[in-house]
């Protein structure tokens, strides 16, 4: 009994929510696609509107959006191709094969077929499979039923998966984004990967794997930097913004006017302000770079006077000069909980680029701020308090 029950898949990750959100997806795409091909194909006379792949198709688009094999191009070339391979099948094979030998025939050179063209889609098979046992309705329809029932009905359910993804909090397409991006623009890996494992690391392991995966390259690598992450987490306890804040911060708001939080900036030596409304809710973050940047300061010849003009008072009423903080700001900045752990900061700061991070509290106010000083500072007394345990 013990041998059986190791045949079974593990419990599902996947909360209670997302599966309601995915079944709720299939329901609605399915039925918009067979109204809407209905009313696209009835006046061309085809009798199919609607075929069973679609619900194979249907599971990929709304329950694994992120799947490789589930993007609009695996979709639509899987399904269109291997209903084109199936059905040229029929036509210069079906005399001379029995069905079940042309039936697999069909399926294997789809297959093959996907590969070559970069869209393998398991549905697919069943499209060609479809185009193989339809009997005399499908294979009187021949290429049509392809470029029509099976062309239309692909196009609409991914139209569906890309308008109800996105509208759910699901990125569709999932276009690829790698995490090693350097933002500054040179060859240097992303700091977070020059000690972990590396990129060439995880294409070596993926080529050796040598197969099909139903997961995209920059989730598995996000996965893995999550998981090295969390294994720190454990290896030296949970530090959180909370415990190396500075809360002390000096602030401006939208009206505050560029003078005074220039000299602000320049009297406590810090380089980025946060900016809050009077709820203490943090609305963006002004820094020097925001002053160079609008004041047009892209050289040096000069830059003290044009500093001075920028930061002056026009005088007029109705003016294109920025006045305030607001008018220069970067809005709706990156924040954290006080609860969040450190190590949650690394990759913003390291890969993104961000020096300042704002803290917030359970009720989004205010709480203070984190700089990549303080970052540092926090794991460097870590990184001595192992050494010495």
């Amino acid at each position: 009994m013990r041998a059986f029950f190791s045949w079974l898949p593990g419990p599902s990750n996947v909360s209670r929510p997302e599966q309601l959100r995915a079944a709720a997806g299939a329901l609605c795409g399915l039925l918009v696609t067979a109204l809407f091909a209905h009313y696209v194909l009835a006046p061309t006379g085809t009798s199919i509107f609607m075929i069973a792949p679609m619900g194979a198709s249907a599971v990929l688009l709304f329950a694994v959006p992120a799947s490789p094999l589930a993007q609009p191009w695996s979709v639509f070339g899987g399904n269109v191709v291997s209903g084109l391979v199936g059905v040229a099948c029929v036509r210069w094979l079906g005399d001379s094969l029995p069905m079940p030998l042309l039936g697999g025939l069909a399926v294997g050179l789809a297959i093959a077929t996907m590969f070559m063209m970069r869209c393998i889609h398991p549905p697919g098979g069943a499209v060609a499979l479809t185009a193989v046992l339809g009997g005399p309705v499908v294979h009187a329809a021949g290429f049509e039923f392809v470029l029509l029932t099976v062309a239309v009905d692909t196009a609409l359910l991914v139209t569906m998966a890309i308008i109800y993804n996105n509208l759910t909090g699901r990125r569709y397409p999932h276009v690829q984004q790698s995490t090693t991006v350097n933002v500054h623009g040179t060859k240097d890996e992303a700091p977070t990967l020059r000690l972990g494992f590396k990129t060439e690391d995880l294409d070596a392991v993926l080529r050796q794997y040598n197969q099909v995966l139903d997961i995209s390259r920059d989730d598995l690598e996000s996965l893995f930097m999550q998981t090295e992450q969390r294994a720190y987490q454990r290896r030296f306890g949970v530090i959180t913004c909370a415990d190396i804040m500075s809360c002390d911060i000096v602030s401006a708001e939208f009206g505050t006017e560029l003078e005074p939080a220039w000299q602000l900036m320049r009297n406590h030596r810090v380089v980025a302000l946060p900016v809050l409304n009077r709820a203490r809710r943090v609305i963006g973050i002004v820094t020097q770079t925001d002053f160079l940047e609008h004041g047009g300061l892209d050289s040096y010849s000069g830059m003290r006077s044009q500093l001075q003009r920028f930061l002056r008072k026009s005088g007029v009423t109705h003016t294109e000069k920025a006045e305030v903080v607001g008018q220069i700001m970067s809005h709706h900045p990156t924040t954290a909980r006080l609860d969040t752990p450190i190590v949650d900061l690394v990759p913003l700061m390291a890969n993104s680029g961000f020096h300042h991070i704002p803290i917030v509290d359970a009720e989004d106010r205010f709480a203070g701020i984190i700089t990549q000083s303080d970052l540092v500072a926090a794991l460097y007394q870590t990184r001595l308090a192992e050494a010495a345990a």
